[in-house]
This record gives structure tokens, sequence and C-alpha cells, in this order.
């Protein structure tokens, strides 16, 4: 063996060493995520949400917008001083979202992609979009941000999609295979339950969507070797401006007549760290050391000396600058345009715990997390119902399922804080909406049949959900007969939409939780005087027995 080639091999191990990282921390995001759900449990103690609050950018974004320091973000800080430290190691040795397109390259025929630079400097424009938008009240990082892209797709379409498929043969053996079959498949199905699949089957609205956007990011290594994190990353960005300043740098390569110094670095660079000129470009290497590992004369090398030469410049112009200042003001102001505001539906409620809509869209960075926890399913994304600034964002959607009464996940799991962690004694009084009932669709009022499911299935200690004794024509049989008709004692109602969930009707139910300021002064005044006049019955007492 010659002496190149043996020197090649000792400096492999950094590859080995990166790869050993990738693997275990993907691992780690995949635990996080998997325990990130509610397994009977009423506390959730570690969250995928810790990806989020590691990302400088998130931080950034979601302090501007909300105009105070958020102290869950602190991690964040962590991040910046390892950058600064070993540059942009994050993007090639931590991020489980790189590791998933260096293991979709793999899988890709090779072909020989021409490097397209002028791409590059996409992501810096869409680093001063979100920070300028920010900075004006509008939070554009859930749209654009890796992990939000990552962990929505597999939250609301991935994971659900794959546990029916995985569930739907073994449901298959268990009703028709015969007992000696089901004796084996049975077991590898409690396996699977217990440790890979989701404690819970759910399914989201627009799953479709947010799905897209994760296979788009995907289907761009067909275009270019990690073209995301080249080209398009936000975050990346950021740790990239970060690492100009990072003591761990690329040393100068000798010279060397084999590969003629860094033209070989640039042809196999999974990053396309040099430019035209064949100079390095700090801010677009992720640290993977390629370069290092592969290079059979050992003239590429990293190194914690000052480098002698200087890096390529900078790849952001001036004009390019204003081009995303210029978009950063101007997106907010067509955002409030199309806003939600006072047009959202009376029956769009946000989760328990969240701020009013203004600060909760600028702290909400739309990572699906409180979806993916809530124990009945009845947190979903939206897509346009609250404005174009509202896209993928959670709200309750009562007809689905029901805020269960003693839970706080989605303040648990929610990383910047757009859903406050409430106590449960706190939850259990916090106001989420009213229940009110619709006369035409409710069985009392509408047929004049008998029916308390509702109250029957009212949470609360202390019943929200009272009924008035009245003489109606049953229509099925034309008879007068006395039947309870349901309203709801406003002052005690919490909206949590259990109400709405148990309703035995299907389609429209006959009763639907509303935001407070929604329901009609009328309705408001009726269900008053309907207390005062029937009032809740006293229970016999137990004296004497």
């Amino acid at each position: 063996m010659d002496q190149p080639a043996k020197k090649a091999r000792g400096r492999a191990p950094w590859k080995w060493l990166r790869r050993a990282a990738q693997l275990v921390f993907l691992f780690a995001f995949l635990w996080l995520f998997r325990k990130t759900e509610s397994d009977g449990i009423s506390d959730i103690q570690i969250a995928a949400n810790l990806l989020f609050r590691l990302d400088p950018l998130v931080g950034a974004t979601a302090i501007l917008a909300g105009k105070q320091i958020i102290a869950l973000l602190w991690p964040a800080l962590i991040t910046i001083a390892l950058t600064l430290v070993l540059g942009r190691f994050f993007c090639g040795w931590v991020c489980p979202l790189g590791t998933l397109l260096d293991a979709t390259h793999r899988l890709l025929p090779k072909r020989d992609t021409p490097p397209r630079p002028r791409w590059r400097v996409a992501k810096f424009f869409l680093l001063g979009l979100v920070l300028v938008s920010a900075l004006c009240g509008l939070q554009l990082i859930g749209y654009i941000n890796p992990f939000s892209i990552l962990v929505r797709g597999m939250a609301v379409a991935v994971d659900p999609w794959l546990s029916r498929g995985v569930t739907a043969p073994f449901t298959w053996l268990y009703r028709h295979a015969p007992e000696s079959v089901t004796g084996v498949s049975e077991p590898v199905y409690e396996f699977l339950k217990n440790h890979a699949l989701p404690f819970q089957q759910n399914a989201f609205v627009w799953s479709g969507v947010s799905f897209a956007i994760l296979a788009a990011v995907f289907a761009l290594e067909l275009v270019e070797r990690r073209f995301w994190c080249r080209n398009l990353c936000p975050s990346g960005a950021l740790m990239g401006m970060l690492a100009r300043l990072s003591l761990l740098r690329r040393l100068p390569p000798r010279v060397c007549g084999n590969c003629k110094a860094t033209a070989a670095c640039d042809e196999f660079c999974r990053m396309g760290a040099f430019n035209e000129e064949k100079k390095f470009i700090p801010e677009s290497c992720n640290l993977c050391m390629d370069c290092q590992s592969d290079c059979p004369s050992r003239v590429s090398r990293f190194g914690f000396k000052k480098s002698t030469s200087a890096p390529a410049p900078m790849e952001p112009s001036r004009r390019l600058f204003i081009a995303s200042l210029a978009a950063g003001i101007a997106v907010p102001v067509v955002a409030r345009v199309t806003g939600g505001g006072n047009r959202l539906p009376a029956d769009f409620i946000r989760p328990p715990g969240a701020r009013d809509e203004q600060d909760f869209l600028n702290l909400c960075v739309r990572c699906g997390e409180c979806m993916k926890a809530c124990t009945t399913n009845a947190l979903q994304p939206v897509l346009f119902e609250s404005g174009l600034q509202g896209a993928f964002s959670p709200r309750l959607m009562a007809r689905l399922g029901y805020c269960e009464y003693n839970c706080t996940l989605c303040g648990q799991v929610c990383p910047t804080g757009a859903i406050r962690r409430l106590q449960v004694a706190e939850k259990q009084k916090f106001v989420m909406g009213k229940a009110v009932f619709d006369k035409d669709r409710c069985i009392p009022f509408a047929t004049g049949e008998s029916c308390i499911t509702c109250e029957e299935h009212c949470p609360l200690p202390e019943k929200a959900i009272l009924f008035r004794e009245t003489e109606t024509v049953v229509k099925k049989t034309g008879q007068r007969a006395k039947v309870k008709q349901p309203f709801t004692v406003l002052s005690l109602c919490i909206g949590c939409g259990t109400c709405e969930t148990k309703c035995p009707l299907e389609g429209n139910r006959g009763v639907r939780v509303e935001r407070e300021e929604t329901v009609p002064p009328a309705v408001k005044k009726e269900y008053s005087e309907l207390q005062r006049t029937n009032p809740r019955p006293v229970a016999p007492s137990s004296a004497g027995y």
C-alpha cells in the first residue's frame, strides 16, 4: 500500500465518527419524537421540543416577534457558543433532517450534478426575511424552519399513516388467520405497539399539505446533494454566518501534485463550500470533514490555528440585504390585510393556555408537537382559516375530539410558550369558549325526543349544562310530551368541547363550542334567564340515613 493511501486510511476515523454522531442524534430525535405523546400519564418529562430550543433562529424570531425574553429558549445559547468554537457543526453532525437527506442521497442513483452557486444566496434572503418580518410582528419561521417542516410532517402525516400501514396487516391476521399464525403475529404486534407505534391512532386535516412540503425537501436531492441545506435553510445560514468567527478552521492545503490542491475537494464537497475561484466558503462548510478523510495526499486539514489565506468573501450582497429588508416589511402588511382577525369563524378555538391571538401567532413555530401530544386528537392544523399568518397553527376541533379535563400536555411540549404551561387546577378553569345549542339540530328541540348526552358527559364537578322541562310535540308520533331541553350555564362552561364531541348526531352537532366573544347577546340573555327560572336541582339530604 502506498504512503498516501495509508495516510488517507489513517484519517478515515473522522468520517466514521461523524456518521456515528449522526446516527446517535437521529435515534435520539426519533426517541424524543415517540416520547412526545401521551401514554396514559399526565406529564411528558422529555419532548422533541428540545430540537427547537437548540435552534438560534427559532429563539431570535420568537424573541423579536413576541417582544419578550423567552427563558425556554436558553439552550440556543449552547448552540451559538459551540458554533463560535467548532463552526457549522450542527448541520453536519447533529441535525436529523441533514442526516436523513444524506441517507436519501445514498439511495439515489449516482450521477454528476453541476454546482449551482447562484442558488446559495437564497438562504440568506430567507434569513433576512424571517428576521425582519419577526421584528415587524409576523412570525414566518414555522413555514421554512427545517425542524418545523420535519416534526410537523412526521407528526400529522408520516406517523399516522405509518401506524395505519403497520397495523392493517396485523388486524387482518387477527380476524382471518388461524390461531397458529396469530400466536406468532400478536407478540410481534405487541412489541411494535409498545416500542415503535404511537400510543393512539390519530388523524389530521391537511396532513397531505404538510407531507407534500416535507417530501419536496427530500425530492430536491434529485437536483443537488443537500440542496435544502446548501441553498434554502435559514437556520443553516445563521449558523454559517456565525461559523465565520469560529476558532476551528479549514487550514490552507499544502500544494499537492496529485489533485492540484483544492480542485478535488471542490468536486466531492457535499455542501459545495467553494466558490467559482475555488476559494473556501466558511459559512457553507458543515464540518463533515470528507475532504480531510478522503484526501489521498493529506493536504486538506482543519485546526485551531489562524489561517494565513483569506477565505472567500461573504456571499450575501448589499442588494440581497435590501431585497430581504423590503420583503420583510412588505410581507407582514400583506399578511395583516388577509389575516383572520375579527373574521375568524365563531368555532375557531385555540388550545387551553394559548395566548391572545396575535401574541400566539408571534410565538408559535408551527411545529405540530401540541397536536401530536393531544390525547383526544382534538387539536388540528389550520390552513387559511386565520389568514396567511395562521397556517399550520393548532385549533381545537370539538367535532373531532374534546379537550381532556385533566390534561395539560399541549402546554408542556410547546417550545416557545405560545401555549402556556398550566397547572391542572389552572387549566380546569381556563375558558376556551362557550357551548351554544343549535335548536334546529339539538334532538330535544328539533324532534321533541329526550336526550341528555351532553349533560352526562360534561366533565365539570358542577355541570355547566342544565335543563328546562317543557311540553312539546314529538315529531315521530305527533303527540305532546314533556321533554328536557338543555341550556348552558355560561358562568361555568369552559368550552372543552366534550358535549359537542359526544353529541350523537352525525355531521353538524346539536351543540357547538364558540369563542366567548362571538356568542350572540340574545343567546347570553336567554341562557341567563333560563338559569334564573330553572335553578339547579338540590341534592337530597343524607341526614337521617
